[in-house]
């Protein structure tokens, strides 16, 4: 029903924002990420949005671009996720960092998520692992698909679990050893990972 809005803004809390459009204000439900980039613009801005229809509401969600609009559709299609849980995790993720962490299959990070239990995670995980697609297919220049698959493989999975028990999240970890050779055996996989990782910091 609606596809953005744009005017100016008259209202924002913690969790909303409202938007002024022809003398008519939307109030619209966003994420941390959208509210810290619409806090730097002035004047007229523009919001994607997602109308929730429920038997009781009806719930406009808004946000800076359309990636995270497409991101929180993919969310809440997830069995079990709402809008709710939706724009916590979009909170703590970026579309890009959302769609590393699905890839390395790292439902530990999606916890930090504020009402997300690990259960709930791996599902996010398993039903969104299919759709990498929808992600626009690369993170930092690499395949969704690759780093996906260094969790599949002995001695990529052993460098990523090693690189993990050093303290990096699942999702660092695959995509530094996605970006190294298959052929490379598992201390040669984490000595040079952690060398390309170093360089970054």
């Amino acid at each position: 029903m609606f596809y953005s809005l744009t005017g100016s803004i008259v209202f924002k809390d913690e969790t909303s924002v409202a938007i002024s459009c022809g003398g008519v204000a939307f109030r619209c439900f966003t994420t941390d990420n959208t509210l810290r980039k619409i806090s730097e613009k002035s004047g007229t801005i523009t919001l994607f949005t997602h109308l929730n229809v429920r038997e009781d509401a009806l719930d406009l969600y808004g946000f800076y671009d359309d990636r995270e609009l497409e991101c929180f559709k993919l969310l809440i299609g997830v069995t079990g996720i709402g809008p709710k849980a939706a724009l916590a995790i979009l909170s703590e993720f970026s579309p890009d960092e959302l769609a590393l962490v699905v890839a390395s299959g790292d439902s530990k990070s999606i916890t930090r998520a504020k009402g997300v239990g690990a259960k709930l995670a791996q599902r996010v995980i398993l039903e969104l692992k299919d759709k990498l697609g929808d992600f626009d297919g690369k993170v930092r220049g690499i395949s969704l698909r690759s780093i996906s698959a260094v969790t599949e493989m002995s001695n990529t999975q052993s460098a990523v679990a090693a690189l993990t028990e050093l303290g990096f999240s699942q999702a660092q970890a695959s995509l530094a050893v996605s970006k190294l050779s298959p052929d490379l055996n598992t201390q040669e996989l984490v000595k040079t990972a952690l060398k390309s990782m170093a360089s970054f910091k």
